[in-house]
C-alpha cells in the first residue's frame, strides 16, 4: 500500500473509532437526562445538564496538560485510554450514584483524546487532502448520531417512563461500543515519511502563528503552553473566537436541550441530527477545494440553516416545553441542526486542526456555560442568545477569512 494509501486507512481507522466511541457517549448525552427523570432513587440526585456543564467545564482547563500528555505516551495510546474513561463513565449509568454522576475525570481525558486526534488528523494529510480527510472524518463521526438514536427510538418509542431493565441493557450496550472504538485505535499506522504532514496552519497563521501551530501539533515540547497562548491571541484567532464560541452553544442545544423538548421523539431526532451532518460533512467537507469563493459561502449557508431551525422551533415548541410538538416541524428542524452544524466545522475544522490547543478550550467553555443556563432559562431566551452570537460569530468568521485572503495575496504580490 502506497504512502497516501496508508495515510487515508489511517483516517478511516480514526474516524470509525470516534464513531464507535461516539454512538455510545452522545447517545447517553442526549438520553441521560431523560433517564434521571426516570430513575427512581431517593439515594441519587442530578441534573444531566448540571453533569454535562462539568464534563466540558474541566474538558477547557484540561487542555492545558493535555498536549504533553500525548507528547508523553502519544496519540494512539492517550485515544485508548481517553475512551477507556468515556466507557467508565457511561457505564456509571448502570447504576448511577450522585458522587459518580458528577465526577469529572472523563472531562480531563476529553481534551486528550482531542488534541491526540487534532495531531493524528495533520499528520495523515497535506495541503491538497486535508479537507478531503476532515470530510471523510467528520462524516464517519456523526453516524454515531444516526445508530445509537435509532436503536433508541424503536427500544424506547412511547415510553413515558424508563424502566431500571431498560436503562441497564442500553448502557451495558453503549459500554461495549464505546470499549471497541477505543481498542480501533491501535490499528492506526504510522504514516511513511513521504506523506508530508498538513501545513493547512499556514493559510490562516502566516509566519509566527504556523510554528506555534506546528509546535503545538507536532513536536509537543513542554514550552507549548507558552506558543498556543501566543497564538491565542492573534488577530486571526480573536477573529474566530466568537465563531467557536457559537460551536459550543449550539452543540450544547442540539445534543441536550433539545431532544429533551421533543420527549418521545428524542431518539429520532437524534437520527435526523446525524443525517444532517453526515450529508454536510461528507459535500462540504469534499467539495471545499473546488469552491472558488472559499468558505464563506457555507459558513453563511450554516447560520441561515440554523436561523430557519431556530425559527421553527420558537414555532412549535411552547417556552416551557410541555405542549406536544408537530413530528414533522420536530424532525425538520433536528435535520437543519446538523445540516448547519456541519457548515460550521467542517470549514472551521481546516483552521482548528492547526490550533487544538487554541479552541478546545473556547468551545468547552460555551459549551459549559450553556449547559449550566440551560438549567434555567426558558428555551425561547436560549435561542435568542444562539442568533445573537450565532450572527457575531459569522460575521467574524467572514472578517478572518477576508484577512487571511488579503494576507496571502499582498504575499504573493510581494514575492512577483
Amino acid at each position: 500500500m502506497g504512502p497516501e494509501g496508508k495515510t487515508l486507512l489511517n483516517i478511516i481507522i480514526l474516524g470509525f473509532g470516534f464513531m464507535f466511541m461516539f454512538t455510545a457517549f452522545q447517545t447517553c448525552g442526549n438520553i441521560e437526562q431523560t433517564v434521571i427523570k426516570s430513575f427512581n432513587s431517593t439515594e441519587f440526585h442530578g441534573s444531566g445538564y448540571t453533569s454535562m456543564a462539568i464534563i466540558y467545564g474541566v474538558f477547557s482547563a484540561s487542555n492545558l496538560i493535555a498536549p504533553s500528555v500525548v507528547a508523553v505516551i502519544g496519540p494512539q495510546l492517550s485515544m485508548f485510554f481517553s475512551g477507556l474513561v468515556y466507557s467508565g463513565y457511561i457505564a456509571m449509568f448502570i447504576h448511577p450514584y450522585t458522587w459518580s454522576f458528577y465526577t469529572a475525570v472523563c472531562s480531563c481525558w476529553n481534551s486528550i483524546l482531542w488534541t491526540a486526534q487534532g495531531n493524528l488528523l495533520t499528520i495523515n494529510s497535506t495541503d491538497a487532502t486535508i479537507g478531503r480527510n476532515s470530510g471523510i472524518f467528520w462524516a464517519l463521526l456523526q453516524f454515531s448520531l444516526f445508530f445509537g438514536n435509532m436503536y433508541i427510538y424503536f427500544a424506547w418509542h412511547g415510553h413515558v417512563h424508563i424502566s431500571d431493565e431498560d436503562r441497564q441493557t442500553v448502557f451495558i450496550s453503549l459500554t461495549v461500543i464505546s470499549l471497541v472504538g477505543s481498542f480501533l485505535f491501535f490499528l492506526i499506522q504510522k504514516p511513511d515519511p513521504e506523506a508530508t504532514p498538513s501545513e493547512v496552519s499556514e493559510s490562516l497563521l502566516q509566519t509566527e502563528s504556523t510554528e506555534s501551530a506546528s509546535i503545538v501539533l507536532t513536536d509537543m515540547c513542554p514550552l507549548l503552553t507558552e506558543k498556543a497562548l501566543q497564538l491565542s491571541v492573534t488577530k486571526e484567532m480573536l477573529l474566530l473566537s466568537i465563531s467557536i464560541a457559537y460551536t459550543g452553544l449550539e452543540l450544547t442545544f442540539y445534543s441536550g436541550v433539545y431532544g429533551t423538548c421533543i420527549g418521545s421523539l428524542i431518539g429520532l431526532s437524534g437520527i435526523f441530527i446525524g443525517l444532517g451532518e453526515i450529508l454536510g460533512g461528507g459535500v462540504f467537507g469534499m467539495l471545499n477545494k473546488c469552491n472558488r469563493f472559499g468558505r464563506n459561502p457555507v459558513v453563511l449557508l450554516g447560520l441561515i440553516t440554523h436561523f430557519v431551525a431556530f425559527y421553527l422551533i420558537f414555532l412549535n415548541i411552547a417556552s416551557d416545553a410541555y405542549i406536544t410538538p408537530s413530528v414533522e416541524l420536530a424532525l425538520l428542524c433536528s435535520f437543519l441542526l446538523g445540516l448547519g452544524d456541519s457548515c460550521f466545522n467542517t470549514h472551521q475544522l481546516l483552521y482548528y486542526s492547526g490550533v487544538t490547543w487554541c479552541s478546545c478550550p473556547l468551545q468547552s467553555i460555551t459549551a459549559a456555560l450553556a449547559f449550566f443556563y440551560s438549567n434555567y432559562l426558558l428555551l425561547h431566551w436560549q435561542l435568542l442568545i444562539m442568533v445573537v452570537v450565532g450572527f457575531l460569530g459569522t460575521l467574524s468568521f467572514l472578517v478572518a477569512e477576508w484577512v487571511v485572503v488579503s494576507s496571502r495575496r499582498d504575499t504573493d504580490y510581494d514575492s512577483i
